[in-house]
């Protein structure tokens, strides 16, 4: 698909994006599909998304507030399935990703492969580590309404969270 935007992209775009020009056609030669492969194939994805989630973070930091209120910052933390990738392995389970969002910007600020969703718990915290929650709200669904999370995100990223509890900690009905 992106070989096919390319292919149908304006030429103010692409002279934007510093595609070739050809002076003889007088058109610009972007990249063929199977270019964007080979190049997108050899990126160190974790790289990529560490990089691409700071910068969007400092994006989001930069932008102008409210004179108002106050606004808290929030994070939202889930696991998704990905569609159309259960051909992809042999045992035909989808990839699995655990995702921090910034839904205020419609941002995704980290990401990482999980195997499978009842991984996501060891997951979480590595996830979020390099991001700065400080002050942030944080919510996960409950498989993340673990006492470690919790302490986690107070002690260890000086955030605040919700997390939703359903039948997974039995103690609190009784407290």
């Amino acid at each position: 698909e992106i070989g096919e935007w390319a292919a149908d992209a304006p030429p103010q775009v692409l002279a934007a994006l510093g595609v070739r020009y050809d002076p003889l056609t007088r058109r610009f030669q972007p990249p063929g599909e199977a270019t964007f492969r080979r190049v997108l194939e050899a990126v160190d994805a974790t790289a990529l998304e560490a990089a691409t989630g700071s910068w969007l973070a400092a994006r989001r930091q930069a932008l102008p507030r409210d004179t108002g209120q106050q606004e808290r910052r929030a994070v939202a933390v889930d696991g998704k399935a990905v569609r159309g990738t259960r051909h992809a392995r042999a045992a035909g389970q989808a990839r699995h990703l655990l995702a921090a969002a910034d839904p205020q910007a419609g941002v995704v600020l980290a990401q990482a492969e999980v195997d499978g969703k009842t991984n996501e718990i060891t997951c979480f915290a590595p996830l979020l580590r390099p991001l700065d929650l400080a002050g942030a709200v944080v919510t996960a669904d409950a498989m993340h309404a673990q006492r470690e999370h919790a302490q986690f995100l107070v002690t260890g990223k000086n955030a605040h969270y919700i997390l939703t509890v359903k039948n997974n900690q039995p103690e609190i009905g009784r407290a």
